[in-house]
């Protein structure tokens, strides 16, 4: 049954659509026979966007809700569909029979394995009619795409997608065009949620013309490409951490692997660890026994579809009684938070009597910490080094430790300027 959005739906199907009354003509009756076929209650909305045929006329007839876009283009008309949907799951699809109603039924037998379901192009099993030149554009940017920003999906532009509604909500979209999708892609991807592609057949459009102009087209997938690289490598990004593990950058990946290698080494032989601040760094995905604590919502989604231990706390108030682990991890935290003296003390408190205590810090009693501290924030804006506010000495950190109840160990270097402590509780 096909329901309006006062009813409550199981899916909404936005289509944005202008001058495609002879393509709605077919697509409408096909979409609401495969819902039906499906058992699903729907809501249908006609994104319009300024039509000048029988769009809007031909849409209500076959029931749809037609909604006028207010912002310009694709991504205008997306919002506009956005904006009134109804149901927990969203579907969008374009009017130009290129994406086949039959697909829904795929879509919705996966819609519990991510919150973003692509049907994909350029996967295996998948096929796409399409010219040699558009083929040729299409593949290239999906490439350039996935490349720069670090990504594994391969259909970064398919428009025909679910999405569970609730991962749409305050989505602070910039794009208007076609590059929305690629953008709603990396957002959400960095909120920690799941996305898969299906292999999926697309087929070339029906009747009409395509709305594409390469050269507007060209212009805002470019910049639209360097505002999400500045933010895929800043750490609003739910998987920061795990991908510079594997970062392009040299530097980058070295400090993360020395510190990874340094930190677990030093943990090694503890049984029941903390790792306070893990965010989606390897070194809590490489201690499966360990309990993740973070304040980001967004890292703990994205580590939760991994592992299982996770608590969401902050560290100057531990919710752990008193003795619970014989390990602590603090690795990259202290520096990004006021001084206070509750967070070591905290420390002390969750620790069994001989427990050890693995401290990370950047010292900034070295020159050189200033020196690459100051490079990083030219290279990666928006990264960690703009939020470093607290700073320790290796001689005022360690001196601090004493004060809590620690004896310290031994102190290693990562690059020579970051600090990791390896202290015992007394």
């Amino acid at each position: 049954m096909v329901t309006g959005a006062e009813d409550v739906a199981d899916v909404t199907v936005v289509i944005p659509a202008w001058n495609e009354c002879d393509n709605l003509d077919l697509l409408l009756p096909a979409v609401k026979e495969v819902l039906v076929g499906l058992g699903l209650r729907a809501q249908i909305v006609v994104a319009d966007g300024g039509s000048t045929d029988r769009t809007r006329e031909t849409a209500a007839r076959w029931g749809a809700q037609v909604v006028t876009q207010t912002e310009p283009g694709y991504g205008g008309a997306l919002l506009a569909g956005f904006a009134v949907a109804a149901a927990p799951y969203v579907l969008t699809m374009d009017a130009d029979l290129s994406h086949r109603p039959s697909f829904l039924e795929a879509f919705w037998r996966h819609r519990h394995e991510a919150e973003i379901l692509i049907a994909s192009r350029y996967v295996p099993g998948a096929r796409a009619d399409m010219g040699v030149v558009r083929r040729g554009l299409s593949i290239i940017l999906n490439r350039v795409y996935a490349r720069a920003l670090s990504t594994p999906f391969r259909d970064l532009s398919s428009g025909f997608r679910m999405y569970r509604r609730d991962v749409l909500a305050g989505l602070p979209v910039v794009s208007r065009s076609f590059d929305m999708l690629e953008e709603i892609l990396i957002r959400v991807d960095a909120d920690g949620w799941r996305i898969r592609e299906i292999p999926f057949h697309y087929m070339s459009r029906g009747s009409g013309r395509s709305h594409v102009r390469l050269l507007r087209f060209g212009w805002a997938y470019l910049t639209t490409l360097v505002r999400m690289w500045k933010f895929r490598n800043s750490i609003d990004s739910a998987d920061y951490d795990a991908r510079a593990y594997d970062s392009p950058i040299w530097l980058q990946r070295y400090w993360q692997r020395a510190r990874h290698r340094i930190v677990l080494d030093l943990i090694r032989g503890c049984q029941q660890v903390l790792d306070v601040g893990c965010g989606s760094s390897r070194i809590v995905l490489d201690l499966p026994n360990a309990v993740g604590l973070d304040i980001r919502q967004n890292k703990l989604r994205w580590l939760s579809w991994r592992r299982r231990r996770l608590v969401r706390a902050s560290c100057e108030r531990l919710p752990f009684a008193d003795g619970s682990f014989d390990g602590l991890i603090h690795s990259e935290v202290i520096e990004h938070i006021p001084d206070d003296p509750a967070i070591l003390a905290e420390c002390h408190r969750v620790l069994r009597p001989g427990g050890t205590l693995v401290l990370g810090t950047p010292d900034y009693g070295r020159v050189l910490w200033s020196v690459l501290e100051w490079v990083h924030s030219r290279v990666l804006p928006g990264g960690y080094a703009h939020e470093h506010i607290t700073r320790f000495t290796r001689r005022t950190l360690a001196d601090r430790l004493a004060r809590v109840g620690f004896e310290v160990l031994e102190c290693r270097y990562v690059g020579g300027c970051e600090m990791i402590f390896k202290a015992r509780k007394r």
